[in-house]
């Protein structure tokens, strides 16, 4: 890893994990991470969930039905797979070992169901979980996406306290970041990747 946290061709690949709630920041931090490590490559998840806007079918999800799902799942094609807001998610196990091997930082963003099941099979992984800085804050960031209804944003409000307490008290993650200011906390994400790296 160079001195200002990019890593350089000849460090050891790796997975990194960033959890949290529901509009908490995760995929900026992801985003900032594939930008800044030039050997890190997106793990990208499969679900059954709809495509919304701004979704990039491929890059962000692989949209598949729930048949294909389960016939995946049941063939042990997930490395990781987990129930959120009534659909399902899964991480394709062969592009992320492949990755791996390769000497690629594996960016992956799953929620705390996935977390554990991946800390079990890898668990040399760097596992990192977001928090807002207050619920209302949390409330705030759901609410500007005007993609939910009412009782959908109630619903992940329940799910996202569900999620920071069973975060904390599974010892799943050895890191937990307020996301306060966005810049910061992705600094403070690369310096633990860096921190993990020349540890290893």
């Amino acid at each position: 890893m160079s001195r200002d946290g990019r890593a350089e061709p000849s460090d050891p690949g790796g997975l990194v994990i960033i959890s949290g709630p529901s509009g908490v920041g995760k995929s900026s931090i992801c985003a900032a991470l594939l930008d800044r490590l030039p050997n890190a490559v997106w793990s990208v998840s499969a679900t059954t969930r709809p495509v919304r806007p701004g979704d990039q079918p491929g890059r962000t999800y692989e949209f598949i039905s729930e048949d294909e799902f389960e016939r995946r799942r049941a063939a042990g094609g997930f490395l990781e797979s987990a129930t959120y807001c009534g659909h399902r998610y899964g991480t394709p196990r062969t592009p992320v070992e492949a990755a791996i091997e390769r000497g690629c930082v594996v960016v992956m963003e799953i929620d705390v169901q996935g977390a554990a099941q991946v800390a079990g099979q890898i668990p040399d992984s760097v596992r990192v979980f977001v928090m807002p800085p207050t619920a209302e804050s949390l409330r705030a960031r759901l609410s500007g996406r005007n993609t939910e209804r009412a009782e959908q944003l109630a619903e992940r409000l329940a799910a996202a306290n569900g999620e920071i307490g069973f975060a904390r008290d599974s010892g799943c993650y050895q890191h937990f970041l307020v996301n306060d200011d966005l810049e910061v906390t992705i600094q403070q994400v690369l310096d633990i990747v860096k921190r993990e790296a020349q540890a290893a």
